[in-house]
């Protein structure tokens, strides 16, 4: 298993992670956002514009395995952010995302963030996957949402509760 550190993002990371994102655009088939980043526009998008609470970053030894972020764009419902979630391809690493989530996690909970909402393509099986995999719930589907080529792709929306009912257990 490969050692990752997790740290908060800093504008100084945006070249190395919108390569990450920009590579996953490239692919296909995963992420709902279809046109390459800028480093300045990752920047502000991810890390430090208006919108984004939180980012952390995966670092190994051979540089950044991936980032995660919480956002508040689109004016979500009181209590609700959403999060987004990329992991380098080439080469891969297995866990970055699992290590994220405990760092934004520990920011919800700080923030007082009741729900994080993920929307995740119904192509892209690996998302779905790992969002059920910890802990997210499948609450809503958006049909037929139109990609930037005219292909019609649900969008899957999974929920996951930050501050779960203490009454329950």
């Amino acid at each position: 298993m490969v050692h990752l550190n997790i740290r908060k993002a800093d504008p100084a990371d945006a070249r190395e992670l919108s390569e990450i994102l920009n590579e996953i655009i490239a692919i296909g088939g995963t992420t709902a956002i279809e046109s390459p980043l800028s480093p300045e526009e990752l920047a502000d998008w991810f890390i430090t514009g208006e919108w984004p609470p939180a980012c952390h970053v995966a670092e190994s030894s051979s540089g950044l395995a991936g980032f995660q972020s919480l956002s508040l764009y689109g004016n979500p419902p009181q209590g609700w952010a959403d999060i987004a979630t990329f992991a380098r391809q080439n080469p891969k690493i297995p866990g970055v995302g699992t290590a994220l989530f405990a760092a934004t996690l520990a920011v919800a909970r700080e923030r007082d963030i009741e729900f994080i909402n993920a929307t995740i393509r119904a192509d892209n099986t690996g998302g779905l996957a790992y969002y059920e995999k910890i802990g997210f719930r499948t609450y809503n589907t958006i049909e037929n949402v139109p990609l930037k080529d005219g292909t019609l792709v649900d969008r899957i929306k999974k929920q996951y509760q930050v501050k779960k009912d203490q009454s329950s257990f």
